[in-house]
């Protein structure tokens, strides 16, 4: 065998360990990637919401030294085939004023809304929330 031969077999053999070792590496880096995100939280029928606690604000003190008034007289009047719903979104959603529209506040995962309208392409559901009877549009399919 010729020192060129041979020269060309270990430059091969190297070349090829090489290959190997890195495959083996991007494949460990995707593995330790998948593994390091974990899974969402499963939901279960029998459990509780929790509810979310905002940190009190200038106008939340405000609002609180106002006396209560009950909800029946505060509620507006709910238009026929409105629904009550939840949010199933696990990041929550965006309020707009309207479809595609500006951003006008949230909602947070799990909470109450009732669903007044649905608009005519079946993109878009106008809710109120139960919590301060504000009301929006949020993307479709995002509440149950």
């Amino acid at each position: 065998m010729s020192w060129s031969g041979l020269s060309k077999l270990l430059m091969g053999l190297l070349l090829a360990i090489a290959m190997i070792a890195g495959g083996g590496f991007i494949a460990a880096r995707i593995m330790i990637a998948r593994l390091a995100a974990p899974p969402p939280k499963p939901i279960y029928p029998n459990d509780k919401p929790i509810a979310a606690t905002p940190a009190p604000t200038a106008a939340k003190v405000e609002q609180s030294e106002v006396p209560p008034t009950t909800p029946a007289a505060t509620a507006k009047p709910l238009p026929s085939g409105a629904t009550e719903a939840r949010v199933t979104q696990p990041i929550g959603l965006i309020l707009r004023d309207s479809p595609d529209g500006e951003q006008i506040g949230g909602i947070e995962y799990n909470e109450r809304v009732i669903v007044l309208e649905t608009s005519q392409d079946g993109s878009w559901q106008k809710v109120r929330l139960r919590s301060s009877d504000k009301e929006g549009w949020v993307k479709a399919g995002n509440v149950q």
